[in-house]
């Protein structure tokens, strides 16, 4: 039977492009203003800071060009901007959705699995020819910092990465947000033979063609999550290639709390001789998460995997090299990414790429690494072990109430 990877809708004939948090906007505003035809922008996070402001005067520049703009924003992670952008975006002429709303006034505090089902997805295409997908938010993704030197705050990049893509994968994720689009459009919709044709053309297709002499050969698959048709394939496809990993695996991840198969096949990778390196939050975005990761720490030890925190600034990437196999996207490894969220990611066998992002993983482990050591860890405070300890239950308690505890 073929693993998982081989099962994916693989493409050649793609140009891919690795992006990190600092050349992410300039690019991506570049082909916003460079847009002829349409733009279709979805995003977990849209903060009405000096970059969104940008970004934002780009999408309403090019809807008055006369391209179509469509944006889809999360109730959730724009909470409290949603109004504001749907109100200029639209005002701009610019079809804007938002993905489940959240209650108004007491409704807020009423408990509902139904929101906790997120569009965590950072995906963006213009023109039906370049896609960018990755775990970068709209916002200025900036963290302060202290200089030791200075006492000064200084405003330093997070750590985040994205991924520029030409060629047949960019029709894979036309069809994935056009699927998107359609069910939040469905009682709008007027049911035409015209409809129904569109509907069809949703479907999955496997015959793409592709214009190799024209790009740069890449071989990259889109892997989604959702709550349907979805449910567990990039997990799947994550520890099938753990499982075929021979050599090394890096794996960067903000939020890291996987199933604990996923923490078994990471401990028999190395048995079997594999290097496993995993880069952490260092700086705590969430605390109560950053302590539950914690808490698995003395497994992933006594398995023999190396633990480095990420400290010049907050780590928020979702990526990995698996031998010659790389990832990159919005999932994190933790219950909301792998149980609950829409997610979108990309796999890409690609040696060059692959080595492109091994290197800034090297790079970043090198230079802002932290080292957890054993016994440094066995020998931390009382109250640091009690406040993981409860974190930790906490997490799991919050994964009984979506109904789907399974392995963790």
């Amino acid at each position: 039977m073929k693993g998982e990877i081989d099962q994916l809708n693989w493409t050649s004939g793609n140009s891919l492009t690795l992006l990190n948090g600092v050349n992410f906007f300039s690019a991506l505003c570049s082909s916003i203003d460079s847009a002829e035809i349409s733009i279709h922008l979805e995003t977990y996070i849209f903060c009405l800071d000096k970059i969104g402001l940008k970004v934002l005067k780009s999408l309403e520049n090019a809807a008055y060009r006369n391209v179509k703009v469509r944006v889809v924003l999360d109730g959730f992670g724009c909470l409290s901007t949603a109004t504001l952008i749907s109100k200029r975006l639209s005002s701009a002429g610019v079809q804007c959705r938002i993905y489940r709303p959240e209650p108004r006034y007491l409704g807020r505090f009423i408990p509902s699995r139904r929101r906790l089902r997120r569009l965590h997805r950072k995906v963006t295409v213009i023109d039906s020819n370049e896609a960018f997908i990755g775990g970068i938010n709209i916002s200025g993704n900036f963290d302060q910092t202290e200089d030791s030197n200075s006492n000064s705050n200084l405003t330093v990049q997070k750590l985040d990465f994205a991924v520029k893509i030409k060629g047949p994968l960019v029709y894979y994720v036309v069809h994935a947000q056009d699927r998107l689009w359609l069910g939040l459009n469905w009682t709008k919709l007027h049911f035409k033979s015209s409809v129904w044709r569109y509907m069809k053309f949703l479907r999955s297709r496997h015959d793409i063609k592709t214009n190799e002499k024209q790009l740069n050969c890449q071989k990259a698959a889109l892997v989604l999550r959702d709550n349907i048709r979805y449910r567990q394939t990039f997990e799947r496809v994550y520890l099938h290639a753990i499982k075929e990993a021979h050599n090394e695996i890096i794996i960067a991840n903000a939020y890291f709390l996987p199933r604990e198969k996923f923490i078994k096949e990471l401990a028999l990778a190395v048995s079997r001789g594999v290097r496993v390196r995993l880069l952490l939050q260092g700086k705590a975005e969430y605390r109560m998460q950053y302590r539950a990761t914690r808490a698995i720490y003395r497994q992933l030890f006594l398995s023999g995997v190396e633990i480095y925190e990420y400290m010049p600034s907050i780590l928020h990437a979702k990526v990995a090299v698996i031998d010659n196999i790389g990832f990159i996207g919005s999932s994190n490894l933790d219950p909301f990414s792998l149980l609950l969220a829409r997610e979108a990611n990309v796999i890409v066998d690609d040696q060059l790429f692959v080595e492109n992002l091994k290197h800034e993983l090297e790079v970043a482990i090198q230079n802002g690494g932290h080292h957890v050591e054993q016994i440094t860890y066995e020998h931390r405070g009382v109250l640091h072990r009690i406040v993981d300890a409860f974190s930790y239950r906490m997490f799991r308690f919050g994964i009984s109430l979506t109904g789907s505890t399974n392995d963790y």
